[in-house]
This record gives structure tokens, C-alpha cells and sequence, in this order.
């Protein structure tokens, strides 16, 4: 099974964006060394503790600090920029680091309204144009048209892979449309993972001999024993309790969970459907898990993203899970 790791530079408490993405990078150097795919980053603004805004420059920084790893988007928010900056950011991108670059790209703001506001000025109906979006990038890089008014340079003629993302099932049908790779969200959003397989893999259509690909993302938590990752699991659950009641905070450390978690049934229920998509446990227990997991949804790949405050424990959570199904 095909492993890769998806990361947003999250601020630990008594860190900084520096330390954020030192953290990715040596976290991108470890996935690199157990031989894992790719490494995905993924574009948020207005998050004072995700320090991934600037994502394409944060991918070259990446690429420039490994050596064989791919490293694409997870994604790009396709509709925050022009299709032709995008062609030239990840052809540029593609021309220093050839055959390593990827673009994953998405619809959603990957933020809050204002915010997006703020970022497309008078184009607040850009996600209704993402097909057409999406259409325009892929030209961009195919132009073999001299005579073209617009070109992207560089870009042109760059073999960039594209994939659609999704956290719904909007974007399985244009992804199986355009005969593209399709990547699920289902570390935050898995309530419709399966629909949109099946919605994807059913209308699916081939382009120049493609063929379905798909891809989850899921939250993991290995360590040495089923309790010791049930305690290292708390920092994300405080980090989905921060969004859920739009009280964020950097990454914490693994603690006691707040009586009103428990006490609050409300809230319980809408964390616990986010952890949905998140497997906890030793080497023998999401070896179980996973392996359910992958037979049921038939994914091709699995995308991990592991919420650790301590950088040693997150790359001995990586380590376990690589363990767990491929050793």
C-alpha cells in the first residue's frame, strides 16, 4: 500500500511558523527515508496556527530539502487564484525539481467568507467556474499552439499530475469527468467518503488510457502500546473541539480532555463525527483497522496526516503505520 503524508506546518503551543515548518520539513525527510510517495501541503488562510498560506512556496522549500519524495498541494484552492499563476507557479516548480512536483487542487476557500473575500476581491463566484478553472490549468500546460495569445512560461509542456480533491461528492464527478486522479478528505470530513467513490469509480471516464485513482486522507496515531496513542490522540481532539466552537489554539500537548467535552453531548457528536476518518492504536491495532479500512473503501493510496505535538512522536507514529502494512 502506497503511503504519503499530507501537512499544514501546524503551530505547536510555544512554537512559532519557523518551528512549524521545520518541522514539516524534517517530518518530509523521515516520510522520504521510509519510502513514502509523496508529500501533499495543503493551502489555509487566516489561521494563526497553520503556517501552509504561502503553499507553493512551501512546497519548494520541501523539495528543495529532500531529494526523491514527490511534493504537490493537498491542495491548492483553485478558486483564490488565476489558473495561468498557477500554471506558472507549479511549471516553475516543475523545472527546478523535474518529476518530483504535483497539484492537487480543490474548490473550497480553505478558510473562512471574509477571508475569501479578501482574497478574490469581486470574484466571489469563482467556485462555480472550478470546472472551467481546472480545464484552463490543464491547457496551460498542454499549449502546443505557437500562435496562443496567453502562454504560461514556464509551465508549458510541464509534466505536473493533477488531482481533484474533494470533501463532498461536488468534485468526484469532475474528477471522473476529466479522467483524473481523485483524492478524498476524510481526515476532517469522511461522512461522505464512500459516495464519492462510488460516484467517481461509476462515471469514471478514460482519457489518453487514464484510469480511476483513488486516494484517502485519514488522520493516524500510532505508538508503542493502544494507550499511550489514545493520550497522544488529545491534541487533535482539543484541536477539532477549538474548531467546532471557533475557540482555535496552537497544537497542544497530549492532556486530560475538559470535563465539558463530556458533559456537552452536542459536541461530542460533532468531534467524534470528524474523528470519524482517524485510526488510533498500536502497530496490531491499526494494522486490524486499516486493513478493514482498505478493503471497504477499495482506495488505492492512503494520505496520513498525524497531529502529534512532539515531532519524535509523530515520526514514530509514521514509522508504526508503515510498519502496520507494509512489513
Amino acid at each position: 500500500m502506497d503511503l504519503s503524508i499530507l501537512e499544514l506546518a501546524v503551530i505547536r503551543q510555544g512554537g512559532d511558523a519557523a518551528l512549524a515548518i521545520d518541522h514539516t520539513v524534517k517530518t518530509a525527510q523521515h516520510a522520504e527515508n521510509l519510502g513514502f510517495k509523496r508529500v501533499w501541503l495543503a493551502e489555509h488562510h487566516n489561521m494563526p496556527h497553520v503556517a501552509s498560506s504561502a503553499t507553493a512556496v512551501l512546497i519548494g522549500h520541501v523539495a528543495g530539502h529532500t531529494t526523491s519524495i514527490k511534493v504537490g498541494s493537498g491542495g491548492i484552492m483553485l478558486p483564490n487564484h488565476s489558473p495561468l499563476i498557477v500554471a506558472e507557479q507549479f511549471g516553475t516548480l516543475e523545472a527546478i525539481y523535474p518529476g518530483r512536483i504535483e497539484l492537487g487542487l480543490g474548490r473550497a476557500p480553505g478558510t473562512d467568507q471574509l477571508t475569501a473575500q479578501a482574497i478574490r476581491r469581486e470574484n466571489m463566484q469563482a467556485p462555480f467556474h472550478f470546472p472551467a478553472d481546472v480545464r484552463e490549468v490543464q491547457r496551460y500546460f498542454s499549449n502546443t499552439d505557437e500562435n496562443e495569445k496567453v502562454r504560461a512560461f514556464p509551465g508549458e509542456g510541464a509534466n505536473v499530475p493533477l488531482w481533484i480533491l474533494g470533501s463532498s461528492t461536488d468534485s468526484a464527478y469532475l474528477a471522473a469527468e476529466l479522467g483524473l486522479p481523485y483524492a478524498f478528505a476524510a481526515h476532517f470530513a469522511p461522512q461522505q467518503l464512500y459516495t464519492a467513490f462510488d460516484i467517481y469509480r461509476r462515471n469514471f471516464r478514460s482519457v489518453k488510457g487514464s484510469k480511476p485513482h483513488t486516494m484517502v486522507c485519514i488522520n493516524t496515531i500510532a505508538a508503542d502500546t493502544d494507550e499511550e496513542a489514545h493520550f497522544l490522540v488529545t491534541s487533535l481532539i482539543r484541536m477539532f473541539i477549538g474548531i467546532v466552537t471557533n475557540q482555535r489554539q496552537p497544537l497542544m500537548p497530549p492532556q486530560e480532555l475538559p470535563d465539558y467535552y463530556y458533559q456537552h453531548k452536542e459536541l461530542r457528536y460533532m468531534v467524534d463525527n470528524m474523528l470519524a476518518g482517524t485510526f488510533i492504536g498500536s502497530v496490531d491495532s491499526i494494522r486490524t483497522r486499516l486493513k478493514e479500512f482498505i478493503a471497504k473503501t477499495q482506495a488505492d493510496e492512503l494520505m496520513l496526516t498525524s497531529y502529534c505535538y512532539d515531532l519524535e512522536a509523530k515520526c514514530k507514529s509514521l514509522s508504526l503505520v508503515n510498519e502496520a502494512l507494509n512489513k
